[in-house]
């Protein structure tokens, strides 16, 4: 009886599906989807190369790293290396900051857009998962802004100078500050 299902089917252009197949059929539809957002983010950071330099985040798309400070609540310092990745796409700029020490780690992504003068976007800081808004000011590669969430307010003073960059992070929370010298 199987066997005629089998035939049957075959005999109007279609075979039985199995679980099998769908579920091969759905990682296949996964790693395509997969591969347009890798392309889409390769293609976004390709434009940003000659597009991005006319923008507020001029010169700053790539990949940054360096020594930094960290001050804690308790007034103790630590140092810190720091690993920055811009991608740049006109009015629009992605950021994603990893700093750590031996005893002490921060992720900051962030998602911003320039217009006149004014910068918007939102925040997230992953390993201690709070995120919010950022908004401020800035053009030209120099910002000022404040990141605000729900209890939490830190401000952030970024000024990028040829391959020369440095960010100055004031909180409210566990560490007070950061001090973060980068080059490209």
């Amino acid at each position: 009886m199987g066997l005629q299902l089998v035939s049957h089917a075959a005999v109007d252009g279609k075979l039985p599906v199995s679980k099998a197949s769908q579920t091969s059929e759905f990682f296949a539809k996964a790693r395509r989807l997969t591969f347009a957002a890798v392309a889409f983010f390769l293609a976004a950071g390709a434009a940003s190369t000659s597009y991005g330099q006319s923008s507020a985040f001029a010169g700053m798309a790539g990949t940054w790293s360096g020594p930094g400070t960290v001050t804690l609540d308790d007034g103790s310092s630590e140092r810190i290396r720091c690993r920055s990745t811009y991608k740049v796409n006109g009015p629009s700029m992605e950021m994603a900051l990893t700093c750590a020490s031996d005893a002490y780690r921060f992720n900051l992504q962030a998602a911003v857009v320039a217009q006149s003068g004014e910068v918007t976007g939102t925040w997230i800081e992953s390993s201690r998962n709070i995120g919010g808004s950022i908004q401020g000011r800035g053009a030209s590669g120099s910002f000022q802004v404040v990141a605000q969430a729900a209890g939490f307010a830190a401000s952030i003073a970024l000024k990028t100078t040829g391959n020369k960059q440095h960010i100055a992070m004031k909180a409210d929370s566990q560490f007070r500050a950061a001090n973060i010298s980068l080059s490209k």
